[in-house]
């Protein structure tokens, strides 16, 4: 019997957090985006996995099809801020401010957000990119 998407999901979500580096996981999420292509979680951790990982142009790309199956999503809108940055993409601020209204809408969602960038700066010290969105969404 082969897992759901979603639970190969909830696996490699927890591996995640259990510490596992991304480049252990950025094949499962590249298999599980190929397999279930409409799933924007699983291109929305792809686009991280792939920042932390420093292959922007790989993650905007990831980022942009997460945002357009989950528009509201704010993580996806994030990482898109952030592959945009270090791609040098013109329109950040747009996602920065989508962001913005998410969180006035569902301020419950300021502490996952705000710890996914703490994560982040953690598993990769000086992501100036990550720096300046955070720096902006608290503007």
């Amino acid at each position: 019997m082969t897992a759901s998407p979603e639970s190969l999901f909830d696996q490699a979500i927890a591996r995640y957090r259990e510490g596992t580096p991304p480049e252990e996981l950025i094949d499962d999420f590249l298999a599980l985006t190929s397999q279930s292509p409409k799933l924007s979680a699983g291109w929305t951790c792809l686009a991280w996995l792939q920042l932390l990982l420093d292959q922007p142009r790989a993650a905007l790309l990831s980022a942009r099809n997460a945002v357009r199956l989950n528009p509201q999503d704010p993580q996806a809108r994030i990482n898109l801020s952030v592959a945009m940055l270090e791609t040098g993409a013109k329109g950040v601020r747009e996602h920065v401010e989508v962001v913005k209204k998410v969180l006035v809408l569902a301020p419950e969602m300021a502490d996952e957000l705000n710890g996914s960038i703490a994560d982040g700066l953690q598993r990769r010290p000086g992501w100036t990119a990550l720096a300046k969105v955070r720096d902006w969404l608290q503007t």
